[in-house]
């Protein structure tokens, strides 16, 4: 079984051991945050509506960090400057914002509370994510 599982390993490491594709890596779990940050960049009345949606005052205020989080920390990541700092940034503002905002629990029994649940484990997912590439980056320093 080792045997085979090293041999399959050999077999994709030229391309997935690659450092272009942990770039690649990277950029797919920053997309979702670079598009939300441009967004609300460029449709800043936007921003503000979805800060009032989910209550948080002052919307503009919350609205402008929230684009400076997401935009920043995705760069960071990105460029590798403070990696594991943008890293545990975004996986606090997902963990956070996931509570905020995908509280299945108190919908009732039906299609709406099934995606909203889906969607929820799946940005846990985003989160144990960004703590791999924070774990990662310590790691290796």
């Amino acid at each position: 079984m080792f045997a085979l599982e090293a041999k399959l390993a050999n077999l994709v490491r030229p391309i997935f051991g690659a450092p272009w594709m942990r770039f690649v890596a990277y950029l797919g779990l920053c997309a979702a945050y670079l598009q939300g940050g441009v967004n609300k960049l460029t449709d800043f009345p936007g921003a503000i509506g979805e800060m009032n949606h989910f209550g948080l005052s002052p919307a503009p205020l919350f609205a402008v960090l929230v684009i400076i989080l997401e935009l920043g920390a995705s760069m960071m990541i990105l460029a590798g400057v403070f990696r594991w700092l943008g890293a545990l940034g975004l996986g606090a503002f997902t963990l956070l914002a996931t509570f905020l905002a995908l509280r299945f629990w108190e919908l009732p029994a039906g299609m709406e509370r099934f995606m909203a649940a889906n969607s929820f484990f799946e940005h846990l997912g985003l989160v144990g994510g960004f703590l791999l590439v924070a774990w990662l980056d310590l790691r290796k320093q």
